[in-house]
């Protein structure tokens, strides 16, 4: 793939139309924040495009006469992709596993959280990056959306548990942001769950997206029970199942021989 400038998107944006939830959304973000990255198969005529942030991957078009070669750069990525592109895909990639997927949308009141005494919500702000920073690099994921702990700190787009010694400890937060929904992200320290801080932020994110005039959305596995349970109850209620394709490793060419 070759990657694209954002002055040769205008006349390409129709790939991907707006108003729908779920991961159709990352090209959006892309052109709203600034943070992705655009791919086509080639300069001119373009028959398939591709539009990738943290890891995530929204990929569009014609896949007839894809090379291996052309797909290598989305390597190590969670992809979604009509099924006329599983073929292209196994044959570029030493690993394709379907991942299934679940849309949500806000439809509910949430289930009411107390805050214990000492503990703040709030909207984060530039001064929150270091204790962004100080969860760790397996939670990393939470603020690459943004480009890392200062862009989410600064985004306005998340809101966090806070101790009074500034330490965070459940965050929730817009991963994907588009014209018409954003995508919610949360995670709470390990010593501090099932204490509702989750829930206590995701409510207040929830509140602020809808100031947005936009609608909040949720995308889970579809196995992981904790994160349906926690859409449950803040008010989500599925729309729609998916399959995404997690994709190891460009597959590895055979030598010419001499």
């Amino acid at each position: 793939m070759i990657e694209l400038a954002p002055s040769h998107l205008p006349a390409l944006t129709r790939w991907f139309p707006a108003g729908s939830p779920g991961p159709a959304a990352i090209g959006e973000h892309v052109m709203a924040t600034g943070v992705g990255r655009w791919w086509v198969d080639r300069m001119v005529d373009p028959r398939v495009l591709a539009a990738s942030c943290a890891g995530y991957v929204v990929l569009r078009g014609a896949p007839e006469d894809l090379t291996p070669d052309v797909l290598a750069p989305l390597a190590d990525t969670r992809i979604d992709a009509p099924a006329r592109f599983l073929p292209s895909l196994g044959a570029a990639f030493e690993r394709l596993t379907p991942w299934d997927r679940m849309v949500w949308t806000l439809q509910a009141e949430p289930q009411p959280a107390t805050v214990p005494f000492g503990v703040t919500v709030r909207r984060l702000e530039p001064a929150d990056t270091d204790a962004l920073e100080a969860l760790g690099p397996d939670v990393s994921w939470i603020s690459a959306s943004w480009g890392g702990p200062l862009g989410l700190a600064s985004s306005g787009h998340a809101w966090a548990a806070v101790s009074r010694s500034g330490r965070i400890l459940a965050i929730a937060c817009t991963f994907f942001l588009s014209t018409q929904y954003e995508d919610v992200a949360v995670y709470t320290v390990p010593d501090r769950r099932r204490h509702r801080l989750g829930l206590a932020c995701v409510t207040a994110l929830c509140a602020d997206i809808a100031v947005r005039g936009h609608t909040p959305t949720w995308n889970c596995s579809l196995h992981n029970r904790s994160s349906r349970l926690l859409a449950w109850t803040a008010g989500f209620r599925l729309v729609r199942e998916y399959v995404h394709y997690a994709v190891g490793s460009p597959v590895a060419r055979t030598p010419l021989s001499a």
